[in-house]
């Protein structure tokens, strides 16, 4: 009896070792996606000569037959997870896909239970790659990488808003929050604009025009692959495919129009300027040879439609699955499932939970996969950390008219390139990014030149600009009818609006009642707010404001000042020289020393008051000048020339002498309010009213920088409220010891009065400036525009036109004290006696000149011949002239008596008786 149960035993013990020793004759691999979608018209024939090839190589799986259980999704996330249901209960080691991430969310719990690896080519949500999700494997690349290329495209361009147009749905979701995460390190912002799962015509429509009331012109599109392009259809009828936008897309957009025949390219005009990125595959023989194969499957009918990047990914995934397999019988020689328990108690049978088995090696079978390093039809398959295939890059692609064209490559460690990273390899991984090129490119409208990407407002939403609706010191901003506002701002405003290079169509808001100042810090968070895109006005620029919102370039200096009244100028030592400026002075003393010089002229001959020695003369020059003066000069004019210019000097003189004594006692007697203030620091330190602008940001400026208190601060609303509190004086209700505003108002409030002036400089540095919301373009080119108007005196001219009508204040306030008398009152009597001085002198010497040249031709007749020289020098007659002119006018005239009547000569001889 032992023989023969020994017997038996060995026997069923060789059988057992037989039995496990051999390979399974077949091994089942499941494949979920959707048969009659853009991926999955190129994936089902791909994996399925794939299958065929494996299944001929003797030396892969070693005669075990691949077979590829396939289950038709119909691009439904529940019909696509009960078909992963049914091919998961008929014991596949591997299910290819889900090609859909939101039937990967469903089934990656249920592949966990089971332990049956999900190996997907074209689920692309970087979420999937979560520690939660172990058993799922990606063999193409996550939008991870995707986005990061993405952002660095828009970031190459210099565009730092974009509208992403996206579906609400995993991938979607997660592909944009990823595209978000990106944007945020090049401080970059994104407008997130979704659209349904099942999205029609219409509700595209609505999303695009809601999206052309923000200011990004530049969109991202990241949805499902779409043959219809129903996007860009509908953005080409609301005329969004115009150069003003620019249209990214995804590789969803690669995948369809890669897929499309050559009798549909001419569908890719309504895509003509549109950027797309593709997933970089090198050029290799194995996919030149498979691209010819395919060629011929289309010949012969099996293939409807061309190939893209997915179906290249799709054939590599299945390679992949099968090597694992093979390393794995090879190390394990079989595979076994085990029922589980928990689905066996279930009693519900119509489920059948009962069909769906754990497969005892699915973690070993995962990690063979996570082993994978091949090289296939799309590049090199390797699996990193993340359990995502390497990136092998992207291309970036361009659609001019019905042509696609490759302008660069995208490699996460190398950036943008001419060069297929493949070629870059051998390089530096930390290429320069200043060395990042693309080719130029076509974008929408046809033109070559980068859009701008973005408007600040157009027709159907212009901009919407606050503007204070002031109650005082309307030369700033006041409304003059319902439909139109004006003032020095808006004229500021509307003059950098036209060095704008674009249009910004705008409509002005009023803030206020028009009763009192309004609130400029409200003005400036409504801006914040967004319930305007802007506000124009008298605005500071000061700190708290700054946080909020972006301003302008200041368009005009600003600073808070105290004004109070004048002191007394009567303690003055030097009070008399006040009622002339220094021009009138010089004016003055000049005319005194010109008058001498013409009265010596025109009296020298005839006066002899005015000859003798050259000292005596000077000395009586000017004293006779002078003297007259005061009307105590003791010489009189003697020739009627002399008394002509004296008639008009004293003319002149009266007219400047009572002149003067006017002014002087315009200075001496009108009474000024005396003010002890000497600057903030005095004025800080008494306990004395302050008065301060309703709506300045004085107030909180001066309650909670300097610490004044709030019951010390009066609030006046007008310059006729400055000038009754500042005469009312800090003792009475009602007054205040000084005013403290901004030097703009300040200087237009003193244009008006004489009696008040500026104590000191002021004590705070500013400007007015526009604000605008964060990050607002407009703001930069605001600014340029506004310097611009300074360089060119155009802002200067604005405030001329508003402000100096009767002369500048600020000129006003730097010209001279009140009460001064100056040259331009008086040029007119100046110039009178500067005219008849000159004329006398004129005909003074044209008489002379008369004179010696009859007393020359005298002195010609009397003379020898022998004496005369034909060859007088000029220099000689000149003195000679001198001399003359300098003869008594009495001795000439006696000469010229005895030369005409000449005395006979008196005979020595006398006659005889």
């Amino acid at each position: 009896m032992e023989k023969p149960i020994t017997l038996f035993v060995l026997i069923w013990v060789v059988l057992s070792c037989l039995v496990s020793c051999q390979r399974p004759e077949f091994v089942n691999v499941g494949a979920v996606f959707s048969f009659d979608s853009v991926i999955g018209r190129a994936a089902k024939p791909a994996m399925e000569a794939a299958v065929s090839d494996i299944n001929k190589v003797a030396k892969i799986l070693n005669g075990t037959e691949l077979r590829l259980l396939m289950e038709d999704a119909q691009c439904n996330v529940f019909l696509g997870s009960v078909g992963a249901f049914q091919v998961l209960g008929k014991e596949v080691v591997t299910v290819i896909g889900p090609q859909s991430s939101g039937i990967a969310h469903m089934i990656s719990q249920i592949a966990n239970g089971l332990q049956v690896p999900l190996v997907s080519y074209a689920a692309t949500d970087p979420t999937l790659s979560a520690l939660q999700f172990p058993f799922f494997v990606r063999t193409t690349q996550s939008d991870s990488y995707q986005m990061a290329a993405m952002a660095e495209l828009i970031a190459f361009y210099g565009w730092k808003e974009i509208i992403a147009i996206y579906v609400d749905d995993d991938p979607g979701r997660n592909g944009v929050a990823a595209l978000e995460d990106e944007l945020e390190k090049n401080l970059s912002k994104m407008y997130k604009m979704k659209l349904s799962v099942s999205f029609d015509e219409d509700e595209i429509m609505n999303l695009l025009r809601k999206s052309k009331l923000l200011g990004p012109r530049v969109y991202v599109v990241h949805v499902n692959p779409d043959p219809h392009l129903r996007i860009f259809k509908a953005a080409k009828k609301l005329q969004m495919m115009t150069y003003n936008y620019v249209w990214f897309a995804t590789d969803w957009l690669s995948a369809t129009i890669d897929s499309f025949s050559r009798e549909n390219r001419t569908s890719l005009n309504m895509l003509d300027g549109v950027v797309g990125l593709r997933q970089h595959i090198p050029e290799s023989s194995q996919k030149r040879a498979f691209l010819s194969r395919w060629k011929e499957m289309q010949q012969n009918g099996s293939v409807g439609y061309e190939l893209n990047n997915y179906g290249l990914q799709a054939y590599d995934t299945v390679w992949a699955v099968a090597y694992a397999i093979d390393r794995f019988i090879d190390e394990f020689n079989n595979i076994t499932f085990s029922s589980n328990h928990e689905l066996l108690e279930m009693k519900n049978s119509e489920l059948q939970l009962g069909q769906l088995k754990v497969f005892n090696g699915g973690t070993d079978l995962l990690n063979k996969i996570l082993q994978t390093n091949f090289t296939g039809l799309s590049g090199h398959i390797q699996i990193n950390q993340d359990r995502n295939i390497d990136s092998g890059g992207f291309d970036v692609i361009n659609i001019a008219r019905t042509s696609i064209h490759t302008v660069g490559y995208w490699f996460n460690s190398l950036g943008f390139s001419l060069l297929p990273p493949e070629s870059l390899q051998g390089e530096q991984l930390n290429h320069s990014y200043v060395d990042q090129k693309l080719q130029n490119i076509t974008w929408p409208g046809g033109k070559m030149e980068k859009p701008r990407g973005w408007v600040i407002a157009d027709d159907e939403r212009p901009l919407r600009i606050g503007v204070p609706y002031r109650a005082s010191f309307v030369e700033f901003v006041t409304k003059v009818n319902e439909s139109h506002i004006e003032g020095y701002s808006i004229d500021v405003f509307l003059e950098a609006r036209k060095l704008i290079p674009y249009e910004v169509p705008y409509k002005f808001e009023l803030f206020g009642d028009g009763r009192s100042n309004p609130s400029y810090n409200e003005l400036t968070r409504m801006v914040a707010k967004d319930v305007f895109d802007a506000a124009v006005g008298d605005i500071s620029i000061v700190t708290n404001r700054t946080r909020i919102v972006d301003f302008s370039q200041p368009y005009a200096a600003s600073g808070l000042v105290i004004v109070a009244p004048f002191s007394n100028s009567k303690s003055s030592a030097w009070v008399f020289i006040k009622p002339f400026t220094l021009e009138m002075w010089c004016a003055t003393a000049a005319s005194f020393v010109m008058i001498a010089v013409v009265i010596w002229i025109l009296e020298h001959r005839v006066n002899d008051e005015f000859r003798g020695p050259p000292r005596r003369q000077i000395i009586t020059m000017f004293m006779f000048s002078f003297s007259t003066l005061f009307k105590t000069n003791q010489e009189t004019t003697v020739s009627p020339l002399g008394r002509m210019v004296m008639i008009v000097w004293l003319f002149l003189l009266m007219v400047i002498t009572a002149s003067y004594t006017a002014s002087l006692t315009s200075i001496l007697t009108i009474q000024q309010l005396p003010s002890p203030i000497t600057g903030i620091d005095s004025l800080i330190a008494s306990d004395w009213p302050i008065g301060y602008q309703v709506g300045s940001f004085a107030y909180g400026y001066l309650s909670e920088s300097l610490y004044i208190p709030r019951s010390r601060l009066v609030p006046l609303g007008s310059p006729e409220e400055y000038e009754r509190a500042l005469r009312l004086g800090p003792q009475k209700t009602g007054g205040v010891a000084a005013v403290i505003d901004e030097l703009p108002y300040i200087e237009l409030f003193l244009a008006k009065q004489s009696d008040f002036g500026i104590i000191g400089q002021p004590f705070t540095r500013g400007g007015w400036g526009f604000a605008f919301q964060r990050d607002s373009p407009l703001a930069i080119d605001m600014s340029t525009a506004i310097l611009q108007l300074s360089e060119t005196g155009k802002l200067q001219k604005i405030h001329e036109k508003w402000f100096c009508k009767k002369g500048c204040p600020e000129e006003k306030r730097q010209k001279s004290e009140p009460n001064q008398l100056n040259l331009t009152s008086f040029w007119g009597l100046y110039l009178l006696c500067g005219i008849v001085s000159l004329a006398a002198i004129l005909l003074f010497l044209l008489r002379a000149l008369r004179q010696f040249l009859r007393f020359k031709r005298r002195q010609i007749l009397q003379a020898s011949p022998s004496i005369i020289s034909p060859s007088t020098r000029f220099s000689h007659v000149i003195f000679h002239f001198l001399d003359f002119v300098d003869e008594k006018e009495e001795a000439i005239k006696r000469m010229f008596t005895q030369w005409e009547n000449p005395i006979p000569p008196i005979s020595s001889e006398r006659s005889n008786p």
